[in-house]
């Protein structure tokens, strides 16, 4: 099979792995002439969010042959999926013609498993291609494979912009029952513990700052019968531990020929909830012991989590706007990071005294209205706390 085929296969295959910030194809609809002789990308080139804008990204696998056999996974051990492998030569190559041509700005690099350091080595290899041979000084975001070596590990923060390991599941017993030939805390936490301490170590030693945009890791949502708190209590644990930039819920779907073939597919509502709930814990200053699960530590589907909290704690509200802390901010429905500060800059320049001065600096004030006071008077829309949202 010619490079050409086996890049557009390992294209498809890579697009298991949700470890970027977004994952929709990117819309190429014009080819140049450099273009015309690369892969066709249409389907298969991922949008990574950076500074506001969407960046398009080569998202590939260096091979699809694989010695474990993941329960969930399309292309574990002994399942009958086409296997193919691209050389480090090969990739690099052909990455430096698709980015010259304008198709891709980065690439992001994973791997099936043959003998992990092998694997890991061919990767590392590749990476090195693009760096040093092609010059190329764009984003490269670089799988950590389970168990991989020190030494690795401390190149792989050197060349990559990003690295990740997949957890998938949050506790070594709901490990071992999506990948049981994978150890959580050996060969999926540590390696991120030990970039960690490369990053830290480097930046001490020399004010050199790699691995830029962080450490990320994956879940497989659902089928291990995993709690939402289970998951969230595991992210906010790598958040403190590890500092890790964020984790990706991907909701779980059968794939034919697997173990897990007869389960239910997760309700991608699911998967929303524990976005919006991460994303307390990251950027709102949430505890996961805060968040409104249900008896059976899940996330209610029907219901924004940052609003049912608010509504369970009618002790905090209505908040004045006006003389409200950043903390408090941060808590009411329908304001966020970037709200937060444009409200404290607007207090500057005088009282904020109705919604529409709300609405025009980026509040919600559908969601908002309910919890705040604007100098000392309820919005003319505000319902009483218990109301369903």
């Amino acid at each position: 099979m010619d490079v050409r085929s086996k890049i557009e296969w390992l294209e498809q295959a890579a697009q298991y792995d949700a470890c970027l910030e977004a994952g929709e194809p990117a819309p190429v609809t014009q080819m140049t002439a450099a273009a015309s002789r690369v892969p066709d990308l249409r389907d298969s080139v991922a949008l990574l969010s950076a500074g506001g804008r969407k960046v398009p990204v080569l998202k590939i696998l260096q091979t699809s042959a694989c010695e474990k056999n993941c329960y969930y996974c399309p292309f574990r051990a002994g399942r009958n999926f086409r296997r193919e492998t691209l050389s480090p030569d090969d990739l690099a190559a052909s990455f430096d013609q698709m980015q010259r041509a304008g198709l891709v700005q980065g690439i992001f690099l994973s791997s099936g498993i043959i003998g992990a350091v092998r694997s890991m080595d061919r990767m590392l290899q590749t990476v090195e291609l693009i760096r040093h041979k092609y010059g190329f000084r764009g984003y490269v975001h670089l799988k950590m494979l389970p168990a991989a070596e020190e030494a690795q590990i401390e190149r792989a923060v050197h060349l990559a912009d990003r690295v990740s390991t997949n957890l998938e599941a949050p506790t070594p017993q709901h490990l071992s029952r999506l990948a049981p030939m994978k150890t959580f805390e050996e060969s999926l936490v540590e390696p991120l513990k030990r970039a960690r301490r490369l990053i830290q170590q480097t930046q001490w030693n020399s004010g050199q700052q790699i691995a830029r945009a962080g450490m990320v890791t994956q879940f497989v949502v659902g089928p291990a019968g995993e709690s939402d708190r289970d998951l969230l209590g595991t992210s906010q644990r790598l958040y403190r531990e590890v500092g890790l930039h964020r984790a990706y819920y991907s909701a779980f779907r059968p794939v034919r020929d697997t173990p897990l073939e007869g389960l239910a597919a997760t309700p991608p509502q699911r998967e929303f909830r524990l976005y919006q709930s991460d994303f307390l814990l990251r950027a709102y200053g949430f505890r996961v012991e805060e968040l409104p699960f249900d008896d059976s530590g899940n996330l209610p589907l029907d219901q924004d989590p940052k609003v049912l909290w608010a509504q369970r704690h009618p002790e905090r509200f209505p908040l004045e706007v006006n003389r409200a802390t950043p903390q408090d901010l941060l808590r009411v429905p329908g304001i966020g990071p970037q709200t937060m500060r444009n409200i404290l800059r607007a207090r500057l320049d005088g009282k904020l005294r109705d919604l529409g001065q709300l609405r025009k600096i980026g509040v919600d004030v559908a969601k908002a209205a309910p919890f705040v006071l604007l100098n000392g008077r309820a919005a003319p829309v505000q319902m009483a706390l218990g109301f369903a949202w």
